[in-house]
Order: structure tokens, then sequence, then C-alpha cells
């Protein structure tokens, strides 16, 4: 005898539309509070997970400088959802077609590299808008609108400002160029690179020089006076009492390895030659 079906009344569970957490993310800012974070470069999606559970407001995850697939990206992204902790994907480079398939995955932010001058601040933001909007985004629909269930017309006003458009200034062209760079429209935030930063100064990792510290605090103090957002990567007592709206605390690997030393220290110290 074949089972009887019966018309049901079920309908899919309304979610909140904040598929990236990114309203969250804002609401700790907008207390004026400091967002932290964790810059992420494994391929393994649980890394994420664990970050969140830890309780950090967001993860960076590096796909510039990571080897990091646009699949491990997605799983990344994905395995944020129902957490308190949103997703940050820093792209390759300035270019559209590195950009577009990212915007798809739905993170809540995309940082966008070696931003040095106003006119490729505007090629950013172009890249992660819709022509409606003025940009060149292409058009696609999966994740980001929750697979259909999010209505366009809903979707649409919600893509006008999100993700966040993340801009990272870390060359000294860009310190040169900050005043115009800041006036770009659509803009969200500003990520520091104190790193490659440093080095366009010939003085890599030297943040307590007075020529890298004074390029610094030019970014801050500038990106202060606006409306945009400041971040950034802030390993270490050089950023202590530097304010920011979002800092990254530290990498993965350098979590890893560090605490790896210090139990093996713990341990047997002759074993450890640094």
């Amino acid at each position: 005898m074949h089972a009887i079906l019966k018309e049901s009344n079920w309908e899919p569970k309304e979610l909140s539309m904040d598929i990236s957490n990114l309203e969250k993310f804002k609401r700790k800012i907008g207390a004026d509070q400091t967002a932290y974070g964790c810059h992420v470069s494994s391929h393994d999606s649980s890394v994420s997970e664990l970050v969140a559970d830890a309780g950090y407001d967001f993860v960076w995850l590096d796909m510039e400088h990571a080897a990091m697939t646009m699949v491990d990206a997605m799983h990344h992204v994905v395995a944020t959802r129902g957490t308190d902790c949103c997703s940050f994907i820093r792209v390759p480079w300035n270019a559209s077609y590195l950009i577009k398939p990212v915007l798809d995955l739905a993170p809540a932010g995309v940082i966008i590299p070696m931003v040095n001058t106003a006119a490729e601040a505007v090629s950013a933001v172009k890249a992660c808008r819709y022509p409606m909007d003025g940009g060149e985004r292409g058009f696609a629909l999966r994740r980001n609108n929750r697979y259909g269930q999010t209505p366009l017309s809903d979707y649409l006003e919600k893509s006008r400002s999100e993700p966040m458009v993340i801009i990272q200034i870390e060359h000294k062209d860009a310190v040169k160029n900050i005043d115009e760079i800041l006036q770009v429209q659509g803009i969200d935030s500003v990520c520091i690179g104190p790193f490659d930063l440093s080095c366009s100064y010939n003085k890599p990792g030297q943040f307590d020089d007075a020529e890298v510290a004074d390029a610094i605090d030019e970014i801050r103090e500038k990106t202060l006076k606006t409306d945009v957002l400041l971040g950034g990567l802030c390993m270490g007592p050089f950023w202590q009492n530097r304010f920011m709206h979002w800092k990254t605390l530290a990498g993965d690997s350098g979590l890893l390895y560090n605490n790896l030393v210090r139990l093996l220290k713990n341990q047997a110290p002759d074993l450890v030659s640094n």
C-alpha cells in the first residue's frame, strides 16, 4: 500500500537577511567598541569556526598570500554563519575578474590590496557594485540571496552597501595620495598594511621608526576624520594605544607556532634554540 502524501503548510524558516553577520560587526563598532579578528591562512575551514567560537568578531581570509582556493574560501565563510563572527576575504589583486567570484560567496567584506591612488580606489568600488549603482559587478544569485529566500528587491537594496569595500593602504605612494583616496565615494573601510608599508620605505617591520610611524599615524588620523572605518593588521605593542575600529590581532600560523614553541620550552627548554 502506497503512503498517502498530504498537503503541508510548511514554509522555509524565516531567517535573518544578514547571512554575513555584518550587522553584528557594525553594531559593535557603532557602540564605540573595537572589533577584533584573526588572520586565517589555512585552507581548513574549521579554523574559522574555531576563531568564531573563541569570541572573535571577524576572520580575515587570505587569498592573496595563502594557498586558499575559492572552494576553501566558501567553506570558511559558511563556517561562520550562525555565529557572531563575520568574514573578510582579501583578494589577490585589484582586478574585477578576481573580485567577482568572491562577492558571490557573500562575505561581510572584501579586502582589496595595494590601492595607491584615487583611480585605483574607484576601480575597487566599481568591481564590488552592480551597474545600477555605478559599478561593473556581474550578476549572479546563489548564497548572496540565501539561495532564493531573499526577495530580489530586498537583495538589490542590500547589495548597494554590502559587502564592505575595504581598501588596503600599504605603500608610501598611497600615503601621499591619502586625501584624494578618502574622497572616493563607496569606500567603507581603510585597512592599513603595515609590513608592505614599511617595506616601501626600505624599513621592513620597523614600525617604531619615525618615518614609518608617522606614515601610519597620518593614515589613521586622516581616516578617523571621515566616515570611513579604519582597520588593519595590528600585531604587537606598537598598536596598543592606537585606536582603530577593527584590529587583526594575530594569524593562525603564528599562533600555532608560538604556542607550540612555548609548550616545548616549558617541558624541554634545551630542545628549543630560540
